[in-house]
């Protein structure tokens, strides 16, 4: 398990007032998903700029994949955090219904 692993497992669990949710993520934690985005924005204003410069397609779809792939880890460390947090926090609380919050988040997610 590295650093950012144990990290997720010690956060607070979302709240807010009912209205609008706060996740309480780590600084350690916000940073990765901020530093990962970061990137994938960068990466993102790459495409635009080979689309503006003509660039051949296939090396453009090539660079897309390389931004929905870098999209799906980003993805897959904001499931793991909430579930490692927020999920176990609120099925201990008996908030039983975020179960089927997480199926519907899921459902959206492999669409």
């Amino acid at each position: 398990m590295d650093d950012l692993d144990k990290d997720m497992e010690t956060m607070a669990c979302c709240g807010g007032d009912g209205h609008h949710r706060l996740a309480n993520r780590s600084a350690k934690t916000k940073q990765a998903l901020v530093s990962r985005l970061n990137r994938i924005e960068g990466q993102v204003r790459g495409i635009k700029g080979m689309i503006e410069k003509d660039v051949y397609c296939d090396d453009v779809l090539i660079q897309i994949a390389a931004v929905q792939s870098a999209m799906k880890s980003v993805s897959k460390l904001l499931l793991e955090s909430h579930m490692k947090s927020c999920l176990i926090s609120r099925i201990q609380a008996g908030e039983n219904e975020v179960v089927d919050e997480l199926l519907y988040t899921i459902e959206k997610m492999m669409k």
